[in-house]
């Protein structure tokens, strides 16, 4: 690909990255995101043959940027004295306030359709399946009994405190997780 052709890719992933997490994927149109990236119409289809194929593009985007950040910041905490799973939860609660929250991408992705052998289902499960890894890896880390179990315990509760949060639209829905968090800290 040339370097302009590039550039034009990167704004339209960028637009995509801003749009479908704000307003949902089916709620914007591919000219929506033509407009914001200021790309023309031929460049887009240069670059993506659907929005199926951007879909794609930004799920992947989403994730590198989000498990990165979470990473990062769970790792972060983790090097305070004393500190256990429960940072997870205020990682989660410091992301539920930013006033751009709107959601898990990858739960919204699901929720709003696409067969389940579609593109995005398959990047949906592979994100969660990296989040278990890394919760599992901190529970070998910090020796707690049946990791594994813990890690898939540890899954739904942060998908089910992301859920709430988006729900109820209040932060502190990341304080119920960390006492769940606190229980499998002692597992």
């Amino acid at each position: 690909m040339a370097t302009a052709q590039l550039l034009d890719r990167d704004r339209i992933v960028d637009a995509s990255l801003r749009m479908f997490y704000r307003d949902g994927i089916q709620a914007t149109d591919v000219s929506q995101i033509i407009d914001e990236a200021g790309v023309s119409n031929t460049s887009f289809y240069r670059s993506f043959q659907s929005k199926d194929d951007l879909v794609t593009a930004y799920l992947r985007k989403r994730h590198d940027i989000w498990f990165s950040w979470f990473t990062t910041e769970v790792e972060r905490r983790l090097a305070a004295v004393g500190a256990g799973l429960e940072v997870i939860a205020d990682v989660l609660e410091s992301w539920f306030e930013d006033p751009a929250f709107r959601g898990c991408a990858f739960i919204n992705a699901v929720a709003e359709g696409g067969n389940s052998d579609s593109e995005r289902y398959s990047i949906a499960r592979g994100h969660k399946q990296q989040l278990k890894d890394f919760i599992q890896k901190l529970a070998v880390r910090m020796n707690l009994q049946e990791p594994e179990l813990v890690a898939s315990a540890g899954v739904m509760v942060v998908d089910g405190a992301i859920v709430r949060a988006q729900l109820t639209g209040n932060s502190g829905e990341a304080r119920n997780a960390r006492l769940l968090f606190e229980c499998l800290n002692h597992s």
